[in-house]
């Protein structure tokens, strides 16, 4: 078995990486040996010099016409590979320390583009697939905030009771403690049966918890592992800038808008009082907002 194989295994067995982003790291390495003149069979660690990393960088940058955050991705891979190798003894020297983050443009993007949630949703099929009880609810979580547009308090608040008897409805607590009822897309049932299910065969929760989304140990899940969830899912996609549970919420809300959602739906599903709060979702100026608003809303255009 070759490093690259050994190192592949650690992700999957000890990080648990899904299988897409354990492809990206295989294929970063891979790309890497080959530069370096190697196959995995003949790859020494420590014949690498810093040089060649750099040199790497270069040809990402100026022959492969990456971004500098598709380079930063690379890095990361190898960056992982190398203190893997560290640690288990099959490195002596420490080449990526000193090679830094390479500087992304300033305009990051707030909401998480299409292309990179299909990848998103990939990963997300092959966890609910598996029956690993942490990989489907750590499906189930970004998928009701994806596509539900959650606020991180309301995924957390939730009770199971909360849901309707047919899954089609949750009903969740928003801001100020008002309540409404968040329509559930038809392919979340599945998810979410398959997920009681597990929750019950596995012992999950033992005592009478309430929560929605309970932790391993059967408790109320907590935000800041949310937090840690989809940073992680978004992260391992190679999404930038910005991978917060409210980013989801935000692209949600710019996919409702791109497919033709009128504003008095997405300030409903956003659970918003004013449009001023639905703006900053929109990307639109506040004066297009109130042009789409008026037309909607004759009597707004009397009152003025």
């Amino acid at each position: 078995m070759t490093l690259i194989d050994e190192f592949i295994q650690w992700l999957e067995a000890e990080r648990r990486y899904s299988p897409l982003t354990v492809r990206n790291y295989r294929r970063d390495v891979e790309e890497f040996v080959a530069w370096c003149g190697r196959t995995p069979e003949t790859f020494a660690p420590d014949d690498v010099v810093r040089n060649d990393v750099e040199d790497w960088v270069i040809h990402l940058f100026e022959v492969r016409k990456l971004k500098a955050s598709s380079v930063n991705r690379t890095m990361a891979s190898l960056r992982t590979f190398w203190r893997w190798m560290l640690k288990h003894g099959h490195a002596e020297k420490e080449l990526m320390r000193t090679i830094h983050q390479y500087k992304t443009p300033k305009r990051l993007p707030t909401f998480v583009p299409d292309t990179r949630m299909d990848d998103v949703v990939a990963e997300l099929k092959e966890d609910i697939a598996s029956d690993d009880f942490e990989r489907l609810r750590d499906a189930l979580i970004i998928l009701l905030i994806y596509t539900g547009g959650l606020r991180l308090s309301e995924l957390v608040e939730a009770n199971r009771d909360d849901l309707s008897a047919d899954m089609t409805t949750l009903r969740v607590v928003g801001k100020g403690r008002k309540q409404r009822i968040q329509p559930l897309l038809s392919s979340l049932q599945g998810v979410l049966k398959k997920y009681f299910s597990q929750i019950s065969s596995q012992n999950i929760c033992t005592g009478q918890k309430k929560a929605l989304i309970l932790s391993k140990k059967g408790a109320r899940i907590s935000r800041r592992t949310v937090e840690r969830i989809v940073d992680k899912k978004l992260k391992g996609v190679g999404v930038n800038g910005k991978t917060s549970p409210h980013v989801l919420r935000h692209t949600f809300a710019t996919k409702v808008l791109n497919e033709g959602g009128d504003l008095r739906e997405i300030q409903e599903l956003l659970g918003h009082s004013s449009l001023k709060a639905t703006q900053v979702y929109t990307h639109l100026d506040i004066e297009r907002l109130k042009e789409v608003y008026t037309v909607a809303h004759p009597r707004e255009r009397h009152a003025h």
